[in-house]
């Protein structure tokens, strides 16, 4: 009995690390490298945990990474997907965009493909827009369902049951939310406040801006209050 126990254990604390183990690649490296110093780390914690909720939604989905997609490839564009509030940015376009451009080039820095990084671009520039990103391939759906699996209900639940309690459990040990909607939703209104093409009227950093303004609080931040993880 004890010796089943033992093993028992074993296998669970296998299973926790494989759940939170990020891909050891250079390109993975390089964009650690560039998204950590210049993100804050609540806003670092929730781009990881897209990624590893992505990766948890392709594989209730059967997708296969290396067959059904690219894995650097998801990592990116999970990762870099709010490099627009980054604090190093020009902040001179909606911050969607922004982050998409950036990644963009970056990739093409590292030596991917302009069909590579169109892909990531279109991943991160649509993944505020529901109804149009799950239509745009695999990469758009994987990324705009493992946010929406951080954000844990407002932003659709068509995949909350790819994550078990256990499973967000081991995640959020591993890169805590450390008030993640209110400090991104922050970075959100500063990002758009810059500029006025920043926060078009009806885009999510528009009304953002707009609903902080007016009421002082978004409802994006109502919402999430009584979501799966709340703040």
């Amino acid at each position: 009995m004890t010796g089943t126990t033992h093993n028992q254990v074993a296998h669970e604390t296998a299973k926790a690390a494989d759940l939170i183990t990020l891909p050891d690649t250079p390109l993975t490296g390089a964009v650690v490298q560039l998204i950590k110093p210049v993100e804050t780390p609540s806003v670092f914690n929730h781009s990881i945990r897209t990624y590893l909720f992505a990766r948890l939604v392709a594989a209730r989905l059967a997708l296969a990474a290396g067959q059904d997609y690219d894995d650097d490839l998801l990592f990116a564009a999970c990762t870099m997907h709010d490099l627009g509030v980054a604090s190093d940015g020009p902040h001179t376009q909606r911050f969607e965009v922004e982050g998409a451009d950036r990644a963009a080039a970056f990739l093409i820095e590292h030596g991917r493909s302009a069909a590579d990084a169109d892909e990531v671009w279109q991943a991160i520039a649509l993944h505020t827009s529901t109804g149009i990103a799950e239509r745009r391939g695999t990469l758009c759906v994987l990324v705009r369902e493992g946010v929406a699996l951080d954000f844990g209900g407002p932003m659709g639940t068509t995949h909350a049951d790819a994550l078990s309690d256990e499973q967000a459990e081991a995640v959020h040990a591993a890169y805590p939310r450390l008030e993640m909607i209110r400090s991104l939703t922050d970075a959100i209104v500063a990002q758009a406040a810059k500029n006025p093409a920043n926060g078009p009227r009806y885009s999510i950093p528009g009304e953002f801006l707009r609903e902080r303004e007016a009421f002082g609080r978004t409802r994006m931040e109502h919402a999430c209050n009584s979501s799966r993880w709340g703040d």
